[in-house]
């Protein structure tokens, strides 16, 4: 089986594609013994897999393993009472292990996807949109309020952005570069906004009071600036940290102003509540079978040359998703 693997956690630059791998055995550690394995056809990698390739991730596996969190492919086989079947047209999470031909699925993460659904569309679909859904769900989000997304020519900004299209009243992108802005405005933005010019002040120019929610998967020092940008009662959304700091929140900010501060990680409240999955699933599969959500892919790259694919999250390159075709139709 082939495969694309971090043979030790050094770093995106070792990464090995390699012809030898072993067939995924038994099932995934996260699927309680519910065997789920899928044909790739194409796969996705995500910041979580470039702080994998370094040992941040607390999600990770001990390397060497198979790199990439998520994917799109045919079921191969489903344990007895799945609601899936060989031949089934799926897409999903993996954490790890998306990155070769066969990979183990996770089934409560795991989306129907139809026909009119691309391969390359589909393994950029589940992680960023699942989030993007989780967290405005999270910030108790209304049609109508203001919405302010960082990184919002990245995977988890693009899809929040499509999500809010002509539902955020405005949606407000912020990026740092004219071809960010250029696919924040084609994923939906009403208002794109530059990280250099002041961008808190603009919002609450732009909106009166200041915006509803704040959608920030960057972190960093623009902390401060999102809080001020938020209206009476407004949300930061703590999606995670790709600048690479974590910052500190001052409380006597949220106390004067009735703010709020979220954090966003979906499994958690899965294992505390678990109904929430099969509601979230149910939700992303009719949308992808409406066509209403729509994935932006800003690289493809054919297995044989994907070693670099980390490198474009590290070199922070990355518009929308990053993709690999494993098995060109």
């Amino acid at each position: 089986m082939r495969g694309l693997v971090v043979p030790r956690t050094t770093g995106p630059d070792g990464l090995e594609l390699r012809d030898d791998l072993p067939e995924p055995r038994g099932a995934h550690p996260w699927a309680d013994g519910e065997r789920l394995l899928v044909e790739v056809r194409a796969a996705a990698v995500a910041f979580p897999d470039l702080l994998q390739s370094r040992g941040a991730y607390q999600h990770g596996t001990p390397a060497p393993y198979v790199t990439g969190g998520e994917y799109a492919g045919v079921v191969l086989e489903a344990s007895p009472g799945s609601r899936f079947r060989p031949g089934d047209r799926v897409a999903g999470l993996s954490v790890w292990g998306a990155v070769a031909e066969r990979v183990l699925g996770i089934p409560r993460y795991t989306v129907q996807i139809p026909p009119s659904m691309s391969w390359i569309d589909a393994a950029a679909f589940f992680l960023n949109y699942a989030t993007a859904w989780f967290t405005l769900d999270r910030a108790g989000f209304e049609d109508g309020q203001a919405v302010l997304v960082h990184g919002a020519a990245g995977g988890v900004g693009t899809a929040t952005l499509d999500l809010l299209r002509g539902r955020a009243k405005p949606s407000i992108a912020v990026v740092s570069s004219d071809a960010k802005a250029a696919v924040a405005e084609q994923c939906g933005a009403d208002v794109v906004l530059r990280t250099e010019d002041g961008w808190a002040v603009r919002a609450r120019e732009l909106t009166g009071d200041g915006v509803d929610v704040v959608v920030d998967p960057v972190g960093g020092d623009r902390v401060t600036d999102s809080l001020r940008a938020l209206d009476v009662g407004g949300r930061l959304m703590v999606v995670g940290f790709a600048e690479g700091t974590i910052p500190e929140v001052r409380l006597n900010r949220l106390l004067l102003r009735n703010l709020s501060v979220v954090g966003v990680a979906l499994d958690p409240w899965e294992q505390r509540f678990p109904g929430y999955a099969p509601e979230l699933i149910a939700g992303l599969e009719a949308a992808a079978a409406a066509g209403s959500v729509r994935p932006y892919v800003g690289h493809r790259l054919p297995l044989e040359v994907a070693t670099g694919a980390l490198g474009i999250l590290d070199r922070r390159q990355a518009l929308g998703k990053v993709v690999i075709d494993v098995a060109a139709d």
